[in-house]
């Protein structure tokens, strides 16, 4: 930086408004507005000083809604940094900037004021309101993010891909199996409408004979699916196969019920689930740690009650012996392959 410029930097803030004004934007983020309340200066000004500033470069600002905010740039030039250095501390001990710091802390007040005004008046709506801004989905899905980048997570029973869909840019790679080609059919045009990150490998198999190999998956998913299974306690012994060891298999379905209509009207093979005997059967397919939530009814669904179980395949032993002979697996493996945008 030449002479002259640093002299030039130094003029700036030779005006004492204008130092008060970089000594509040070092600490939040504010409109002209709510400078003018705390400098207690007309709006002209303040916009005056804010355009010098800005020119200067010493501010950074950006639109929100109706208003602008603006803030101490984060990164200034060594000298200029050099040079607010100097002078900050000597600014922070006016009586002026003591004054701003108190207006500053009312003007915050009443920021979060505004914020619990809304909030006690929206409680009884909130959940709907958020639904009609953010979708249906907002709640639920972000918690994706919580699951590891690197995992390799099996969809079984994959349905038309919605919840592979859903996973796709959170893990490395969503391994969906169904033996529908209908349903993987639809699948695929899901997949080939939206961009996903990661990798989506559809194959159509059984899930008693899983087109997986052994320990190719650190999680699995059974979601809505074993009800429609003749035989759950061989596909819990697939997917244990499946996973790596001290992977984990989650099954959410129904609750135990007597809607008779689900077999006539679905094919439904089974009424849903006691516990004790999904646990059983997990334990039978050499899975370990089984715990199970009934889930909170959603109270405009329909169906019966679900429950979501959660087992782990140990790390030191060896998954159940019910899965399906390899040559069956390799003879029904009809792999179709989806690679979404990365």
């Amino acid at each position: 930086m030449s002479d002259n410029r640093i002299f030039d930097r130094m003029a700036v803030l030779s005006d004492p408004t204008r130092g008060r004004i970089l000594l509040l934007l070092t600490e939040q983020e504010l409109a002209v507005s709510e400078l003018c309340a705390v400098l207690q200066q007309p709006q002209s000004t303040v916009s005056r000083h804010l355009k010098v500033l800005s020119d200067d470069g010493w501010l950074a600002s950006w639109r929100d809604g109706t208003s602008r905010l603006y803030r101490l740039r984060g990164e200034l030039e060594p000298e200029a940094e050099e040079l607010w250095q100097v002078l900050r501390g000597r600014l922070a001990a006016l009586p002026a900037a003591r004054q701003d710091r108190g207006r500053l802390a009312s003007v915050l007040r009443e920021r979060r004021m505004r914020s619990q005004e809304f909030f006690a008046a929206a409680a009884g709506n909130w959940d709907h309101l958020r639904g009609e801004l953010f979708g249906a989905a907002s709640e639920l899905l972000p918690l994706l993010a919580l699951l590891d980048p690197e995992l390799v997570v099996g969809d079984l029973g994959c349905g038309t891909g919605g919840t592979a869909e859903a996973l796709a840019p959170f893990v490395r790679r969503v391994v969906a199996v169904d033996d529908s080609p209908e349903m993987l059919a639809a699948a695929h045009r899901r997949l080939e409408e939206h961009e996903r990150a990661g990798r989506v490998e559809l194959r159509r198999g059984a899930l008693e004979a899983l087109p997986v190999a052994d320990g190719e998956l650190d999680a699995a998913l059974l979601l809505l699916v074993l009800h429609h299974l003749p035989d759950p306690a061989a596909v819990l012994a697939e997917a244990a196969r499946a996973l790596v060891p001290g992977g984990r298999l989650v099954v959410v379905d129904m609750l135990a019920h007597d809607e008779g209509r689900f077999r006539r009207e679905m094919g439904h093979q089974w009424l849903g689930f006691e516990p004790a005997r999904l646990a059983g059967w997990m334990a039978d397919a050499g899975l370990a740690g089984v715990r199970t939530v009934a889930l909170p009814p959603d109270p405009a669904a329909q169906g019966p009650n679900l429950f979501a179980a959660r087992a782990v395949r140990p790390a030191a032993a060896a998954a159940g012996s019910g899965g399906t002979d390899s040559a069956l697996r390799s003879e029904i493996h009809h792999p179709v392959t989806v690679t979404t945008a990365t």
